[in-house]
């Protein structure tokens, strides 16, 4: 998956969310996301809970955080 292909993926709407981006088609935030991730569950753990979430979903929200965190690098 490259950069591209997030956006097919992640959604970004003012209407949705606060403007959050999200799971394109849920209300799932990339951060909703990334912290289950981070509290140890694994993608088939993602999957069950959240079945509109298999994993070209979540591994396009960890790239768009790594996307998101090198521009704050990169501007820092």
């Amino acid at each position: 998956m490259n950069l591209a292909d997030v956006t097919q993926y992640i959604s970004l709407n003012p209407e949705v969310r606060f403007g959050k981006p999200v799971v394109t088609g849920t209300r799932t935030t990339v951060a909703e996301v990334l912290e289950m991730l981070a509290n140890g569950m694994s993608a088939a753990d993602i999957a069950e809970d959240f079945p509109a979430l298999g994993p070209a979903q979540i591994r396009a929200c960890l790239l768009y955080a790594a996307y998101k965190e090198s521009i704050v690098l990169v501007a820092a």
